[in-house]
C-alpha cells in the first residue's frame, strides 16, 4: 500500500542509537489528550510517575470533545437501581459478548463488566457530572438527562440473550454539549494532578532501543524537533484513522462511501502507524461504528427497511448502528425505508424523500423494484403485524403496525443520499492492561496504546457510549500498569 503525506515518518522508528542527547525526560509519554490520554494521564500521574502529555492541536479534547457524551456503563451503576432497574456484570456480559462481534475481545469485556460501576464512581469522583434521572431510548439525549437504552437491548436476539437494562451514561450538560462537558471535566481533573501538558506538539515517531523496547519519541514542536525520552513507556492516545483517505480505501473501504465522518482532524491513523511501526499488531481493521439515523421520531420503526429489490432485511427496532451495518456492508448501502401516512414523519437527520405514491404497487415502479416484491414484502407484513407478529426479523410488538394508510412513501436511505456516519473501530492490538502485542501475542516493552488507536471492547454492533467507555476505562488501565499498580480497580 503506498500511503502519502508522512505516512512512512509515522511508520518508521527511530533507532536510541542515532540520538545522542535528549530534550527532556519523563517516566510516561500520553500521546493525545482526548478522553483515553486523560484517563491514561491522571492514573500515571496519581501513582507518583512523572508524566508528560503531548496534544498536537492547542487544546485537549480530541474527537471525544465532539461526541455525544454518553459512555456505556453498567452491571448495577447507582442511577440504574436509582430507577429501578436491575442489572448485573453478567448479564451486561452475556449482551456485549452477543452483540460486540464478530471478533470479539472476550477478556476485554469480561473485565469492563466486572469493574463497570467502578469506573462510573471513578469518572464521578473525577468531576464528571451526571444527573440522577431517565431519559428513555436514545443515543443521543437531547436534555441533561442522564441514563437511557443505548443500543440493542430489547431487541430480538439480545432480549432474549441477556436481560434487558439502560446502560447509557449521558455526562450532564452545562450549556454546552456533553462530549465538550466531559472533556472539560476530564482535563481540569488532568490538571488538578502533577500531569505537565505539552499543546501544538506532533509526536513524529518512536524512539526504540537495540532490544525493541520504546524508549521514547521525537515530536515536532514549535518548529524544532524534540527528542523525549520515556524511562516507563509510552501511551499512544491519537486516535482512530477515519481521515485517512488511503488507509480507510485499503482497510474498511465501504466506509469511505458514507458522507459525515464522526472525528476530529488528528483522526489520521498516525497512533495506528507508529505502533504498528514498532511491530505491533493491527487488528478489525476493517470494522466501524455505522449510524443510519433512522429513529428520530420513533414513528419511522413502524415502517419497514427494504433491500434495493424491495424484501425487508432486518428488524427495524434494532439498534439504528446495527441497522446501518447490515445496510452498508451487507446491502451495498441501498436501502428504503417504507411508511404509510399513519407512520411517516420528518426525520432527523434530514432524509430525502425518494417517492410517494398512493399505492404500494406504483412505489415499486416508482422505485424500479422488480415487479410485485415489495408489495409481496408489505402485504406479507402487514397480515402478522395485524395480529401482532413479525415471525420473519421478530420486530418488538410496539413498532407492528400495517401499512395501509395511504399514500406510501420511501426514504431515501441509500448511503449517496443519507447521513451515514461513521469511525473506525480497528486499532492496535493490545492486553487489557493496555499493552501493545505483537502479531505472535507477545507485548512490544514499553509500548502501550488506548482508545480508538486500539481495537477494543466493540467491533460491529455497536452500542452508543462504547467508544468513551472503552476508552477511558483501558486508558486508565494502561496508566495502572505503568505504574505497577493491580489491574481490577481498587
Amino acid at each position: 500500500m503506498k500511503i502519502k503525506r508522512d505516512m512512512g515518518k509515522a511508520a518508521a522508528l527511530r533507532p536510541l542509537r542515532d540520538v545522542e542527547n535528549w530534550d527532556r525526560t519523563v517516566d510516561v509519554v500520553v500521546v493525545g489528550l482526548g478522553a483515553a490520554g486523560c484517563c491514561a494521564a491522571i492514573e500515571a500521574s496519581e501513582a507518583g510517575l512523572e508524566v508528560l502529555a503531548l496534544e498536537r492541536m492547542s487544546g485537549g479534547g480530541g474527537t471525544s470533545a465532539l461526541s455525544t457524551g454518553q459512555l456505556y456503563i453498567g452491571g448495577g451503576t447507582p442511577i440504574q437501581k436509582a430507577f429501578g432497574f436491575e442489572d448485573s456484570p453478567e448479564e451486561m456480559y452475556k449482551y456485549l459478548m452477543a452483540s460486540c462481534g464478530p471478533g470479539e475481545d472476550e477478556a476485554k469485556i469480561r473485565m469492563y463488566c466486572e469493574h463497570s460501576v467502578g469506573h462510573y464512581h471513578w469518572l464521578v469522583e473525577h468531576g464528571v457530572p451526571f444527573k440522577e434521572s431517565y431519559y428513555g431510548d436514545g443515543s443521543y439525549t437531547p436534555t441533561d438527562d442522564c441514563l437511557s437504552y443505548s443500543g440493542s437491548e430489547q431487541s430480538y436476539p439480545y432480549r432474549e440473550i441477556a436481560v434487558p437494562a439502560p446502560r447509557g451514561h449521558t455526562v450532564q450538560q452545562d450549556g454546552i454539549e456533553a462530549g465538550a462537558q466531559l472533556m472539560r471535566s476530564l482535563v481540569a481533573a488532568v490538571e488538578q494532578t502533577a500531569t505537565v501538558v505539552q499543546e501544538d506538539s506532533l509526536v513524529q515517531t518512536l524512539i526504540s532501543d537495540e532490544d525493541g523496547r520504546i524508549v521514547g519519541c521525537v515530536v515536532k514542536h514549535d518548529g524544532e524537533e524534540q527528542l523525549i525520552e520515556a524511562r516507563k513507556g509510552v501511551v499512544l492516545c491519537a486516535g482512530g484513522f477515519i481521515n485517512n483517505k488511503e488507509m480507510v480505501r485499503h482497510y474498511a473501504p465501504e466506509l469511505w462511501r458514507c458522507r459525515y465522518r464522526a472525528a476530529s482532524d488528528g483522526d489520521d491513523g498516525r497512533g495506528i502507524r507508529m505502533g504498528m511501526g514498532a511491530g505491533g499488531a493491527a487488528v478489525r481493521m476493517e470494522t466501524g461504528c455505522i449510524v443510519l439515523p433512522y429513529t428520530v421520531p420513533k414513528s419511522l420503526m413502524n415502517g419497514i427497511m427494504v433491500d434495493k429489490r424491495g424484501m425487508r432485511f432486518i428488524n427495524e427496532d434494532l439498534y439504528q448502528t446495527t441497522v446501518g451495518e447490515a445496510a452498508l456492508l451487507h446491502q451495498e448501502g441501498h436501502v428504503f425505508l417504507i411508511c404509510d401516512n399513519e407512520c411517516f414523519a420528518r426525520p432527523f437527520a434530514p432524509t430525502e424523500i425518494a417517492a410517494v405514491e398512493e399505492t404500494v404497487a406504483d412505489l415499486e415502479k416508482a422505485l424500479e423494484m422488480p415487479e410485485g416484491v415489495l408489495q409481496s414484502t408489505v402485504e406479507v407484513y402487514n397480515r402478522h403485524a395485524e395480529r401482532g407478529e413479525d415471525p420473519i426479523f421478530h420486530k418488538g410488538a410496539q413498532y407492528l403496525q400495517p401499512l395501509i394508510n395511504p399514500p406510501f412513501a420511501a426514504l431515501d436511505y441509500r448511503v449517496e443520499n443519507s447521513l451515514y456516519t461513521v469511525f473506525t473501530m480497528g486499532g492496535l492490538h493490545t492486553l487489557p492492561t493496555g499493552q501493545v502485542v505483537n502479531p505472535d501475542g507477545d507485548p512490544i516493552p514499553g509500548l502501550y496504546a488506548a482508545g480508538r488507536t486500539t481495537s477494543g471492547l466493540a467491533a460491529q454492533g455497536y452500542s452508543s457510549g462504547l467508544s468513551l467507555a472503552d476508552g477511558t476505562f483501558f486508558g486508565r488501565m494502561a496508566g495502572r500498569d505503568l505504574a505497577g499498580k493491580p489491574v481490577p480497580p481498587d
